[in-house]
């Protein structure tokens, strides 16, 4: 699996290219914030209607599928509850990626634009977020290329990370 980054802002997402845009759900968040929030804001609040009327929580497990066009340039918007932000931690953070990558393979959609979950409320560093993506994506030949939605200090910690973790498997 190749990663790639985009920028956090609905510029950005517009100008990404892919059939899919996945992000996380904070269960009590209203209006929701990070990824979702620019999917509510472009979505004309939907995602803060299905909220407010308790169809969606953002409760660990949940998983909400919502059309994207015309609003926005994906067939599809997934977004994966990720539970309050207090009781997040690695566990959680794996049982959804692990979710997320079985989604995209239901799917048979090879590439995402991907907010990781925890990643807006910092419930996991963005190191360690991409390496647990590339530990569980390796098992499977279905993921060719996701673009993660990350500001640009992450984007150059990730990518860093990823240089020294290659220099440190070679020797």
């Amino acid at each position: 699996m190749d990663l790639r980054f985009i920028l956090p802002n609905l510029r950005q997402l517009e100008l990404a290219g892919a059939e899919v845009l996945a992000a996380g759900l904070t269960a009590g968040e209203h209006p929701p914030h990070g990824v979702a929030g620019l999917v509510d804001w472009r979505l004309c609040g939907r995602v803060s209607s299905l909220l407010r009327s308790g169809f969606a929580t953002g409760q660990v497990g949940e998983v909400l599928l919502l059309p994207g066009k015309p609003r926005l340039p994906f067939d599809k918007v997934i977004l994966f509850g990720t539970g309050r932000p207090e009781e997040f931690g690695e566990e959680i953070y794996r049982s959804i990626v692990e979710r997320i990558l079985a989604t995209m393979e239901g799917l048979r959609a090879r590439s995402a634009v991907v907010q990781l979950p925890g990643r807006h409320f910092s419930g996991v560093t963005a190191e360690r977020a991409a390496d647990v993506v590339l530990e569980l994506a390796a098992a499977s030949t279905c993921h060719d290329l996701w673009t993660l939605i990350e500001p640009s200090e992450a984007q150059r910690a990730v990518t860093q990370h990823m240089i020294q973790e290659r220099r440190r498997v070679r020797h």
